[in-house]
């Protein structure tokens, strides 16, 4: 096993991707903030200063996906076709993101995902800090990669 981000003599590069073919490809990552039960009733509510703290998050998330080749320097610039991020209240005390991201390439999305998932809750960190400083962002991981070469990857224990 090697990492293919480095080349024969150590040095970091961009994959060449121009022999692959063209997949369908999608990846699916999760965050999870947690937070004070007084912070997510507040969320829920409505009640927030700064607005709708689920809808600021979801939109970060989808710009923070196509802007990934950016933030990440040997990623693929790709030209994503669907990008979705989900928020929900888990319990009483945690907000947990779901990001998916879509594209027919040659390259993967695995990287889109995780980022959308982090924006998401690094905004929601953001927006929510003046009142909860003790928030955690945790469990940011890649839950399931489908197509290219590599095939399906799915987290063990983790639901289809």
């Amino acid at each position: 096993m090697s990492l293919t981000h480095l080349d024969s003599q150590g040095r970091a590069h961009m994959v060449d991707v121009t022999d692959k073919a063209v997949t369908f490809r999608e990846a699916v990552a999760e965050a999870r903030v947690r937070m004070l039960p007084q912070t997510l009733a507040l969320i829920q509510q409505g009640g927030h200063p700064k607005g709708d703290v689920f809808a600021v998050a979801r939109i970060a998330g989808i710009q923070a996906a196509k802007k990934t080749h950016e933030l990440i320097p040997l990623c693929h610039p790709l030209l994503l076709t669907g990008v979705k991020v989900e928020l929900r209240a888990e319990g009483e005390d945690c907000v947990h993101i779901e990001a998916r991201c879509k594209l027919a390439g040659q390259t993967g999305v695995e990287m889109e995902a995780l980022t959308a998932a982090s924006i998401a809750a690094l905004t929601i960190y953001d927006m929510c800090k003046a009142v909860d400083r003790d928030m955690t962002i945790e469990s940011v991981r890649l839950l399931e990669k489908l197509g290219g070469k590599s095939g399906h990857y799915q987290r063990e224990g983790e639901p289809t």
